[in-house]
């Protein structure tokens, strides 16, 4: 068992180290006194890298690598792999989203080590043997069935379909029956995306913890520095299999489903900026101001507290490698659903032909201080958040860093974003009757 020395002169607390190899595999490290490490890899990988033909591979190949790896020229199975985790008191996890899979891990510091091998070995070698994943086909399949039976959730993949329909991003992260049954017939279907897909420009190494950045590096360039780079020009993080040319003012669309659900669940929404825009920050406040996470937005007091129309009504903002969009989301009884729809373009209307006062934005930027401390303590999610940035910016600022740029935005800044975004004849619909 391989165990780190402390520092002799301890570097600063949440001083953040990079490093990229030659063949572009990038490291960020945070350092933090916890005797918790957290060490994982994100591949810009995901949903929109698919073809329709092929969709759900990506969330394929992050439930079937724990299923069985090369070890040091062992084949380990998964009862074998997850032991070596949770056997000392770890958690392991994975998720795919549209554009990124990532694996990561939580452990004691002190093996460290061990944990970065695991995980590197699936995202480098796994076996995919066939009768442990045609069982995890069965589970995918079960979890189809099981968001099928959440219109809350389903909704989401439904809107993103509408709003991105003709390109990759239109596809649901799960795959559907069809294509799971034919992507699952053969091995070699999985091996050969994941050559195409997991290249070394687009895999970030990531880690937190009181470990040597030193050491993190020589086990990195051990485990990834023979990887030839990808023979091509360029940047492939963001590459996607179908066009997905997104302007903010494209047409807009709605669409009904009949889901026999004894509410109606509704979503309106619209392109926005991607990750990396100049307004891309500016928009993650208006978003917060408008039905972020806190009681008190301005769609929750008005259409849940003062009108008790629904009980859940938020909006969201994604941003993308090159597009985004955003979203307002409600469920109410049949007979309240103009009362809220008409509430809701109202309140649009007034951020556009209104901007806020100073004392009103100073109070937005204020909340969002003090959620963004809160959420700071979760480290999990900071780490997940410092893998994703360092994938698309190639660095990772604090959150300290990130909410002096917010405090920039004035008032007709937001103004102008909701000018841009939130006119009525430009916003997508789509409705669960």
């Amino acid at each position: 068992m391989q165990r780190y020395s402390f520092f002799l002169k301890s570097p600063n607390m949440n001083e953040t180290f990079y490093k990229k190899l030659t063949n572009g595999v990038q490291i960020v490290h945070r350092h933090s006194n916890s005797e918790v490490a957290y060490v994982g890899i994100m591949v810009g990988a995901g949903t929109r890298h698919e073809v329709p033909e092929m969709n759900g591979m990506a969330h394929y190949i992050e439930h079937c690598v724990f299923k069985g790896v090369m070890h040091d020229d062992k084949p380990l199975s998964a009862k074998q792999l997850i032991n070596r985790i949770e056997g000392i008191g770890g958690e392991i996890n994975a998720y795919t989203t549209k554009e990124e899979t990532t694996f990561y891990a939580a452990v004691p510091r002190h093996y460290f080590a061990r944990t970065l091998r695991l995980i590197s070995d699936m995202v480098l070698h796994p076996t995919f043997p066939k009768d442990e994943t045609d069982k995890e086909v069965s589970v995918i399949l079960d979890e189809i069935e099981s968001y099928n039976d959440s219109p809350s959730e389903l909704i989401y993949d439904d809107f993103e379909s509408l709003i991105f329909d003709g390109s990759s991003l239109a596809l649901p992260i799960l795959g559907t029956k069809k294509t799971l049954r034919h992507l699952s017939q053969k091995a070699s279907y999985a091996h050969e995306w994941m050559q195409r897909n997991y290249l070394p420009e687009r895999i970030v190494v990531f880690s937190q913890g009181h470990i040597p950045f030193q050491k993190i590096e020589e086990q990195v360039e051990e485990i990834f520095g023979n990887i030839p780079p990808t023979q091509s020009a360029g940047n492939n993080a963001v590459a996607h299999s179908l066009p997905c040319e997104i302007t903010l003012d494209a047409n807009h669309a709605s669409a009904s489903y009949h889901k026999h659900t004894h509410q109606m669940h509704v979503m309106i929404g619209g392109k926005a900026y991607p990750l990396g825009h100049k307004r891309q920050l500016g928009m993650y406040l208006m978003n917060n101001i408008l039905g972020g996470g806190s009681l008190s937005s301005l769609l929750n007091m008005s259409i849940r507290e003062q009108k008790g129309l629904v009980y859940t009504i938020e909006s969201q903002y994604t941003p993308l490698s090159d597009t985004g969009y955003w979203n307002i989301y409600f469920a109410s009884e049949p007979n309240h659903r103009q009362q809220c729809l008409d509430l809701i373009y109202a309140q649009l209307a007034r951020l556009r032909e209104r901007p806020f006062t100073p004392r009103q934005l100073s109070h937005a930027i204020k909340q969002l201080h003090g959620q963004m401390a809160i959420s700071a303590e979760n480290q999990e999610n900071n780490v997940l958040a410092m893998a994703k940035q360092m994938l698309y910016y190639g660095k990772a600022p604090d959150w300290q860093e990130t909410f002096h740029q917010i405090e920039q935005f004035t008032p007709d800044d937001l103004q102008q974003i909701a000018i841009e975004l939130m006119q009525e004849k430009s916003l997508f619909s789509l409705f669960y009757e």
